[in-house]
């Protein structure tokens, strides 16, 4: 635009000068030529409208069809429209899908393509961005933007019989046929009132006290509940295949809570200490365990958003609530080493509960921090991916004390087992 309005200041001069009408008309029928333009494409820029239409949730090997939408709502035609909708290399390749078209008014043009989904993870769809501007050029080109949308894709399900674990009731709860009873003489302690729970259960003089919602915690007859730690610390795996690895685990864990749920029909939970993409930092993402099969695809969305971490010195961790969104709390400000992280996550949990641990790495600490939890009540099983072929003493040691250790594979070597 600078060197537009040089050269027309350039001829309006040359024209007063040389007093030529000829000048003056293409002077002036530049001048108009700029004008309009530039009012025609203000004008189109505010009548276009733009959308996307996708389906954001997907399992590993299923296509999201999308399409988008381009309308022109006012009288005035559109020129050109360049459309540029930027996609995650994962999903598509080239990742950018582009588009230039010509709208007549109130006409809508209507395009489709599709996102592979190969592995489990929350990605960034767009933002669309469309550029339009004068038939002639001569005007600087104006954009606009629609926000991005975001896909997650969940981690794998397998049965477990494929990834080597027994399928009755292996890791689950205690065996009971008879429902869950709680002895109402027999409290326990209290906890936060959380959605669903009977108001019967609420403590009010505890209430009253704390300034919240107190609900009293029973005694059970017993507990038909189970909670998976994921452990996504990198150090807990080996270096060459750590991808591999934590990812195997992830499945596993996914695989459980499944099984658990669908199979079992008894409630699961999930708590694990990751990087959440939503706050692009190191949280804690836990769920209490429920029955529910929504409640299920609230874990599958943690799995699919959970990625590992390297411990920082000073890197903050955070705790959040049900619905998976980690919130910074107080503390040290670093992730926990797993076998405190296991004795802080059981102390929600009711008495005879199960706790499934899904690593990669052992420790002596570890073995001790699940000794100590079975001796609280608790049920405890540990799940060990792509361990070493031979278990070292430490394992043998944990074996004898009937702690039940099952080790798993990568799930192409599960069928030369």
């Amino acid at each position: 635009m600078p060197n537009l309005l040089l050269f027309l200041l350039g001829l309006f001069l040359l024209a007063a000068v040389l007093r030529i009408d000829t000048y003056f008309s293409l002077l002036y029928l530049l001048a108009a030529a700029y004008i309009l333009g530039r009012m025609w494409a203000q004008q189109t820029m505010r009548q276009l409208r733009t959308q996307r239409l996708l389906v954001n949730r997907a399992f590993p090997g299923e296509q999201i069809p999308v399409e988008l939408r381009v309308r022109n709502e006012g009288w005035l035609p559109a020129p050109w429209v360049e459309m540029h909708d930027s996609l995650h290399v994962d999903l598509i390749s080239p990742p950018f899908y582009r588009r230039v078209l010509t709208l007549m008014p109130h006409q809508e043009q209507r395009f489709h393509y599709s996102l592979t989904c190969s592995k489990r993870g929350y990605y960034q769809i767009g933002p669309m961005t469309w550029r339009t501007g004068d038939l002639l050029g001569i005007n600087p080109q104006l954009t606009g933007q629609q926000k991005p949308e975001y896909v997650i894709v969940y981690p794998r399900v397998l049965p477990l019989d494929r990834l080597g674990l027994p399928t009755r009731s292996p890791l689950a709860s205690l065996p009971a046929p008879a429902p869950l009873f709680e002895d109402p003489t027999r409290i326990v302690g209290m906890r936060e009132y959380r959605i669903g729970d009977s108001p019967r259960r609420i403590h009010w003089s505890a209430s009253a006290s704390a300034g919240q919602l107190l609900v009293k915690r029973y005694q059970p007859a017993i507990a038909r509940e189970t909670l998976i730690c994921l452990d996504l610390d990198q150090a807990s795996y080996a270096i060459q295949r750590m991808y591999q690895a934590s990812e195997m685990a992830i499945v596993a864990a996914a695989s459980i809570a499944s099984h658990i749920i669908l199979h079992e029909a008894l409630a699961v939970g999930l708590a694990t200490q990751a990087i959440d993409p939503l706050q692009e930092r190191l949280v804690t993402m836990s769920l209490p365990p429920r029955r529910e099969r929504a409640h299920l695809m609230g874990i599958l969305e943690v799995l699919a958003r959970a990625q590992t971490y390297r411990q920082e010195p000073g890197e903050a961790a955070a705790s959040n609530g049900p619905n998976g969104q980690g919130a910074a709390t107080g503390g040290d400000g670093v992730a926990l080493p797993l076998p405190d992280f296991l004795r802080r996550e059981s102390l929600g949990l009711s008495w005879g509960a199960t706790i499934i641990v899904v690593t990669g790495g052992e420790s002596q600490a570890l073995y001790d921090s699940l000794l100590y939890l079975r001796q609280q009540g608790f049920a405890v099983a540990l799940v060990l991916v792509m361990p070493s072929a031979a278990p070292g003493d430490r394992a043998t040691h944990a074996t004898a004390l009937r702690l039940p250790i099952y080790r798993v594979w990568r799930e192409e070597e599960l069928e030369h087992l």
